[in-house]
């Protein structure tokens, strides 16, 4: 039988091999940044969400040193058992400020923020209302729930409304990216928000691709769009703008409690290692006091524009430091990605089930920490590759 097993798992690692879907990884030698080192080679890289240029930051990289001889390395043990540090508690204080909520609870990664979320908060009985291209944490979290879970296309509000009207559900939960991670556009928060209010449910905005880019100082699509209610349950990482490790659910403090006593993804494993939340109260005074960061970062997404305008290929509407270059076929993003990678350019090629079929594409993302000229090198190189394709 383990024989039968072992070729049963070759053949369908085969057959995604011929489909152009096969993953490999790809291992730096180097701190996260611009231009990185991957076996011996030098690349001009476009494939972190790094976009504050924060990750390799001397001042963060200090932090963790001073919170490693003042907390250790490990927490040891689960927040409620004895791996609740005062680091993690200064933290979770400093982004309520920050994020303008009455309460937060820190989570290991942004999927667990989204599973013990949504699980804790819908059951049998209750109704999830969630975006055609939501990330698959949301999707995951709600197909675990037990609540039915009902998708609309993509920004579809007058589907969505539809919805809502007709639901009988207990308890209404709309839940989207804030930020879309493969398209790059935003979430109308504030018509959702209407909605929501409108149908009496809550709405859960994931902002792992927002906090720290959008909104006044870097607060996020909250502060983005100005809105402030009772309803909105907030989670964002740490791992992306922030440079660290790590994400948080910001809301009502009797939402923060029932995470406390249900979330299961916050209850049954360990806390992070206190000197990150250390690093991260460093990283927030950083994306607070810094605006020139996300001031680059348009202009970067400016020159972009204009460097991708001639191409054949469609670059997707989006303000945010995702830039989505559709190429279509699978066999083709990956080639025009292998090209780039020859030519010392590091774009990654982004295929099904991740997006649609029939979308593959360049996920081009950018930092602060890149420079114009580094733009202008990749659209001339797309532009050539571009050039010799059509006059094939």
């Amino acid at each position: 039988m383990p024989n039968d097993l072992t070729e049963q798992l070759r053949e369908e690692l085969l057959s995604r091999e011929k489909r152009k879907l096969y993953r490999r990884r790809l291992t730096l030698e180097c701190p996260q940044q611009t231009h990185v080192s991957i076996a011996g080679c030098e690349y001009l890289a476009f494939c972190s969400n790094d976009y504050l240029g924060l990750a390799n930051h001397p001042q963060l990289i200090e932090a963790v040193c001073e919170g490693a001889r003042k907390y250790g390395v490990g927490a040891g043990a689960s927040h409620l058992i004895s791996g609740h540090s005062s680091a993690h508690h200064a933290l979770e204080e400093a982004l309520a400020r920050f994020t303008g909520f009455p309460q937060t609870l820190l989570f290991s990664t942004g999927y667990m923020a989204n599973a013990g979320m949504v699980t804790a908060l819908a059951g049998r009985g209750d109704a999830i209302f969630a975006d055609k291209l939501n990330h698959a944490s949301l999707n995951d979290a709600a197909m675990v729930s037990n609540a039915k879970f009902i998708r609309y296309p993509h920004l579809d509000l007058s589907v969505l409304e539809r919805q809502l009207a007709m639901s009988q559900a207990t308890r209404k939960l709309v839940i989207t990216d804030a930020v879309f991670s493969m398209d790059g556009d935003v979430a109308p928060v504030a018509a959702l928000l209407a909605l929501c209010e409108k149908y009496d449910a809550w709405l859960m905005l994931d902002d792992a691709h927002g906090f720290g880019v959008l909104g006044l100082r870097g607060r996020g699509t909250v502060s983005q769009f100005a809105v402030d209610s009772r309803r909105i349950i907030y989670m964002a990482t740490l791992g992306k703008a922030a440079g660290v490790f790590g994400a948080f659910v910001a809301a009502e403090h009797e939402i923060i409690e029932t995470l406390v006593q249900h979330a299961r993804s916050y209850i049954y494993t360990t806390a992070t290692p206190p000197m990150l939340s250390h690093a991260l109260l460093k990283s927030l005074e950083l994306i607070e006091g810094e605006e020139w960061r996300r001031e680059k970062l348009r202009q970067l997404i400016a020159q972009l524009k204009n460097e991708m305008r001639s191409l054949r290929w469609q670059l997707l509407p989006s303000v945010t430091p995702i830039q989505a270059l559709i190429i279509g076929e699978n066999d083709k993003a990956l080639e025009i990605s292998a090209t780039l990678r020859e030519k010392g350019i590091l774009v990654p090629a982004i295929r099904p089930p991740t997006v649609a079929p029939g979308t593959a594409r360049l996920r081009i993302s950018l930092s602060a920490s890149h420079d114009m000229a580094d733009i202008v090198r990749l659209g001339t190189v797309l532009r050539e590759l571009d050039n010799n394709s059509v006059s094939r």
